[in-house]
């Protein structure tokens, strides 16, 4: 991205910029997965696992949580014809977020030396159901929503940018 002092020059990256957050929380939730794996074949602490578990939880919530509050409301004033993608990304995010409090869950009850196969299958199939609806939900917003956010100004997204377009790991309020 070219470096400008005009006043839009950063805006219009806003849907590449989502694109890149998609791709950080993609690799982020590839990471857990082999976690999870190096787990279930003795390897992984659980311990570690949860904390990286929680910190992937968080970032998808944020992102999401920040989507919600911030970007749709901004693309549903901006364009009208988005409300029914904007609502079935709405509810994708709710999806996500029970599948997220149940890996959590499950991952939290893990014990060291993981011994139960049907544990390990619980594991496995919450997180292989979030990887597949997270990898279409993603594809579908970048479809869908990556040309009008680079068209969007939002000046106050200019300084700093919102919820829904960090990458990293979120920091306590």
């Amino acid at each position: 991205m070219e470096s400008s002092d005009a006043p839009d020059a950063r805006l219009t990256a806003f849907g590449s910029q989502l694109v890149e957050v998609h791709d950080w929380l993609r690799g982020e939730l590839a990471r857990l997965s082999d976690d999870v794996d190096a787990h279930l074949d003795g390897g992984t602490p659980p311990r570690e696992l949860r904390a990286h578990c929680l910190t992937f939880c968080a970032a998808l919530e944020r992102h999401h949580t920040g989507e919600d509050a911030g970007a749709f409301p901004a693309l549903a004033e901006r364009y009208p014809e988005l409300a029914p993608t904007l609502d079935k990304l709405r509810e994708d995010h709710w999806l996500v977020s029970g599948i997220l409090r149940r890996l959590q869950e499950l991952v939290g009850g893990l014990g060291p030396g993981t011994g139960d196969p049907r544990e390990a299958q619980r594991v496995r199939g919450e997180l292989d159901g979030l990887m597949a609806i997270v990898e279409s939900h993603f594809r579908y917003e970048e479809r869908s929503l990556v040309e009008a956010l680079d068209a969007l100004n939002v000046p106050e997204w200019a300084g700093a940018p919102p919820a829904f377009l960090r990458a990293g790991t979120p920091t306590p309020p």
